[in-house]
C-alpha cells in the first residue's frame, strides 16, 4: 500500500477505535512519537498505548488533507470537539515505521474530562 492509503486505513481503525487492527499497520520495531507524550517503540507497546487511549476518550479523527511525497505521508486533522492535530508517518513495505504527531494535549484532556498532569 502506499503512504496515502495506509494512513485512511489508519483514520479508519481509529474512529472504529480498533487497536488490534491499527497496530497491524506498524512495523514490528516501530515508532510513535506524539510530541506531547514521550515515545513509543515497537508494534505491541504502540497496540497498547492504542488499547489505553481508546478506552479513557471517545476519540474522532476527521481528516482535513493527507498529502503524500515518496515514503512519507502527512494528516491534518480535527475532531469533533474542535482539537486539530498534524501527523507525520514514514511508511516503508505498506507499514508505518516512523509516527510524529503534534496536538494540544491540555486541551485535549480538558475537552475529555480527563486529569490534568500535576507536573
Amino acid at each position: 500500500m502506499k503512504p496515502k492509503e495506509v494512513i485512511e486505513k489508519w483514520v479508519k481503525l481509529f474512529n472504529e477505535g480498533n487497536s488490534e487492527q491499527i497496530a497491524d499497520l506498524y512495523h514490528p520495531d516501530a515508532i510513535n512519537h506524539q510530541v506531547a507524550n514521550e515515545p513509543i517503540e515497537g508494534k505491541n507497546a504502540i497496540q497498547k498505548m492504542f488499547a489505553s487511549e481508546f478506552n479513557s476518550a471517545d476519540m474522532t479523527c476527521i481528516p482535513e488533507n493527507i498529502f503524500e511525497d515518496g515514503e512519507w505521508a502527512i494528516l491534518e486533522w480535527k475532531d469533533p470537539l474542535g482539537l486539530r492535530g498534524c501527523g507525520f508517518f514514514h511508511v516503508t513495505d505498506g507499514k508505518i515505521k516512523f509516527q510524529r504527531g503534534y496536538w494540544d494535549k491540555l486541551s485535549f484532556l480538558r475537552s475529555h474530562n480527563l486529569p490534568l498532569p500535576t507536573e
